[in-house]
């Protein structure tokens, strides 16, 4: 949130969509009905630290992180908020004084504080008791939300269950170190991220479309969305076909972001660039925010296939929308618009995404400093986002007759050496992406296998690296550093007992 956002909202007041809290040295309860009416509403914008009249008189900076680390326990909290949500406070300063702002994205479940139900008319938070109006508000959100669909004969072994240790993992590394998510049995876990419902209208109960398509077996997800799948290709001299690499991925979606991912390492350059004094890939936070948008926001029953498509000029991808407008979308015109709650929710609890809306404004930042341009969103019922690329970024050097293809009618025959001297150049780029892509492969490889925790040797063996320094050096190390990999013994690095399994 930014303050001129935030002097804008200040003015026009409490809406259905924001709310303020005076709040003091700790959170009341109303605070957490007016979370619970805007998840069960169309979500909303909660300023801690503001009177009513948009005064504000900010929080006692010694109480914040106390106050921060209240709400976070108490919306993670099933006793408490059923079904608990992931929400990221964020420390504002305005004026000389901290406030506390938390985005409420619109959920696709009924969510309760306390055992009441709460729901958002004009800027109040309502108590919801009648159980017409509660069986209102469930098919209210399943007309909106395709990935609510109740599937009764989907059973538990139709299911990756195999891949909830590591959705823990990511869960927990995501958030720090503790989340609700780590001591939850799987059923309760299925049931916190939304995954099993009730579909009121139909008297029916069960694993949803959502849990399909997060965690369904490949089959499942064919039977239930047969035209399901996204087709990754390079396209870089026919245009009308592919010419370098193609891979079509019909699984699930945490499996299908990381061949996706691993098909852009592969394939797109990486930049290297300093932020706060870090090393930081650019190329990685625009490949993660592209292609999340693909997978978490595409209407999952068209029969459109989503696409991810590297060119010469430009990548892009596009994907089947349920579209709430049309035309271009920039930062100031973003209107964040979540079409798959549950799922953008479980990405973000497991730190693939963030939260709604930031995706744009990172690549509007990124695309710049990685090619110089801006990227382009343009919503309608195909959803599409262009990323320009550019030659600094390319290894087509090509030669004829001794000249450059973009000096051949202007500087004439370049000279023997320096002909020699661009050929070495262009052997010595080819070899090194070729290197480049083998070794981004073997980390890919290596990854994949440690889904489940391996010795060294054992991961040596696998991708067929005998020298233990190099593989240190060139592998473990990086891997490790980058949070890729975590060790299982992480206070006695050397420990003989020591193995790596994926972060």
């Amino acid at each position: 949130m930014n303050i001129k956002s935030f002097e804008k909202i200040l003015s026009i007041g409490e809406t259905v969509a924001v709310e303020f809290k005076r709040c003091g040295n700790g959170i009341s309860s109303d605070v957490y009905e007016s979370v619970c009416s805007f998840l069960n509403r169309f979500g909303g914008d909660l300023f801690l630290g503001v009177e009513d009249d948009g005064n504000v008189t900010g929080l006692p900076k010694k109480a914040i992180p106390d106050i921060v680390r209240n709400f976070i326990s108490v919306v993670g909290n099933p006793d408490l908020l059923s079904p608990t949500v992931y929400l990221a406070p964020e420390i504002m300063e305005y004026k000389g004084k901290s406030i506390i702002y938390v985005r409420v994205p619109p959920s696709s479940e009924v969510h309760s504080y306390k055992k009441m139900i709460f729901d958002r008319v004009d800027d109040s938070d309502i108590k919801v008791t009648a159980t017409g109006q509660i069986a209102a508000m469930y098919i209210r959100k399943q007309n909106i939300f395709t990935e609510k669909r109740v599937y009764p004969y989907i059973k538990r072994e139709d299911l990756r269950l195999d891949l909830l240790p590591r959705v823990r993992r990511l869960a927990v590394n995501n958030a720090g170190g503790k989340h609700p998510w780590e001591n939850m049995t799987d059923e309760e876990l299925l049931k916190s991220a939304g995954l099993y419902g009730v579909d009121r209208a139909a008297g029916t109960e069960g694993f949803n479309l959502a849990a399909a398509m997060l965690l369904g077996r490949d089959d499942l997800i064919q039977d239930i969305s047969p035209a399901y799948e996204t087709d990754a290709l390079v396209r870089k001299v026919n245009i009308d076909r592919y010419d370098d690499d193609r891979a079509i991925i019909k699984t699930n979606l945490i499996e299908s972001f990381d061949q996706l991912f691993a098909f852009a390492e592969t394939h797109l350059p990486d930049k290297f660039y300093l932020e706060d004094e870090s090393r930081i890939s650019i190329r990685n936070i625009i490949a993660r925010e592209m292609l999340v948008n693909t997978l978490i926001h595409r209407e999952m029953t068209s029969s459109y296939i989503a696409k991810f498509i590297i060119e010469k000029n430009r990548m892009l991808v596009e994907n089947a929308n349920k579209a709430t407008g049309s035309g271009f979308i920039t930062p100031d015109t973003l209107e964040p618009n979540p079409k798959n709650p549950t799922i953008a929710s479980f990405f973000r609890n497991i730190g693939r995404s963030d939260r709604l809306g930031s995706g744009v404004r990172n690549l509007f930042k990124y695309s710049k400093i990685y090619s110089g341009g801006d990227p382009e969103f343009i919503d309608g019922d195909v959803f599409r986002i262009i990323v320009p690329l550019n030659d600094d970024y390319s290894y087509d050097f090509a030669l004829t007759d001794g000249r450059t293809g973009h000096d051949a009618g202007e500087k004439g025959k370049i000279g023997e050496t320096i002909q020699d001297t661009i050929q070495d150049t262009i052997q010595d780029t080819i070899q090194d992406t070729m290197q480049d892509t083998i070794h981004g492969r073997k980390e890919t490889e290596l990854l994949k296998f440690c889904e489940t925790a391996r010795s060294r040797e054992e991961m040596q063996s696998h991708i067929g690296i005998t020298n233990r320094d190099h593989f240190f050096k060139a592998y473990l190390k990086p891997l490790l550093e980058s949070g890729k990999l975590i060790r299982t013994i992480p206070n006695k690095p050397s420990s003989k007992n020591q193995r790596y399994i994926r972060g």
